[in-house]
């Protein structure tokens, strides 16, 4: 179904899909798309059309894409400086039962985005949230890498430091399974970098651009990466994937008041 098709208003959308309306007091998480439009959910835009207000991360952002499908609802800006702000506002137009969208500039609020805080908070007020799921750029490259997805763990953006970042990593030399990273295009080179210090036998994946039409998935080892990367630029947003094969085993604690079998 294309963007087109998408972005005609829907009257008693509810009613049509067979579902209730949205419940009074209730605050939904609406993942919003990561690059291509078509992505959004069918049930994210009926969110946005019977909420009565959308809690943006950048009000400019969510305002394009709102217009792009013809809907038209106030916004509230909550971003990582005024979250905190915010939640009270957020709480007392729930408790007067209003519907209260919040969004992200791209994919699922709270996943290395603003929107723990306000979700806590509603909680812990007695109050309802609800997700709505749609795009993630986590799980989008982490199954499209080809690496094990049995075991993974989300680690977001690392320290911007080199002292922060490199104890980070260190602390993740024995951990099983994939690891998965945010990076931004100026820092891409300073990671792989780090990388092949620690993990330098590890297979990395750069899935960069995800949804757009310059998708890309690039792999290798971090020393290979980084010779393709002083040969091309490397543009956009980075979900960077190390596999767990090359990694260190955890080694036994012989201090551990662990007995075996028999003992």
């Amino acid at each position: 179904m294309s963007a087109q098709n998408l972005s005609a208003p829907a009257q008693n959308a509810s009613a049509d899909s067979g579902w209730p309306p949205l419940a009074p007091g209730t605050l939904y998480l609406v993942a919003t798309p990561i690059g291509n439009l078509e992505d959004i959910t069918l049930r994210a835009l009926r969110t946005l059309r019977e909420c009565d207000v959308v809690a943006a991360e950048d009000t400019r952002r969510t305002g394009r894409l709102l217009k792009h499908f013809a809907i038209v609802k106030p916004l509230l800006s909550c971003f990582r400086f005024n979250e905190a702000q915010r939640c009270g506002e957020i709480i007392e137009r729930l408790q007067r039962g209003e519907k209260v969208a919040l969004t992200t500039d791209a994919g699922s609020p709270g996943i290395s985005d603003p929107g723990e805080r306000v979700v806590q908070a509603v909680i812990a007020a007695g109050l309802r949230v609800e997700p709505v799921p749609g795009p993630c750029a986590l799980v989008a490259a982490l199954t499209a890498s080809g690496l094990p997805a049995t075991e993974f763990h989300f680690i977001g953006f690392l320290p911007h430091k080199s002292g922060p970042r490199r104890r980070e990593l260190e602390r993740l030399r024995h951990t099983s399974g994939t690891l998965v990273f945010y990076e931004s295009p100026y820092r891409i080179g300073k990671l792989l970098a780090e990388l092949n210090g620690v993990f330098p036998a590890c297979q990395v994946v750069l899935a960069r651009e995800l949804t757009k039409k310059y998708e890309e998935y690039l792999r290798g080892t971090p020393a290979e990466l980084l010779a393709l990367l002083r040969q091309r630029s490397l543009k956009g947003e980075f979900v960077v994937l190390l596999s767990g094969e090359g990694r260190p085993a955890m080694e036994p604690d012989m201090d551990s008041d662990f007995c075996g079998p028999g003992d």
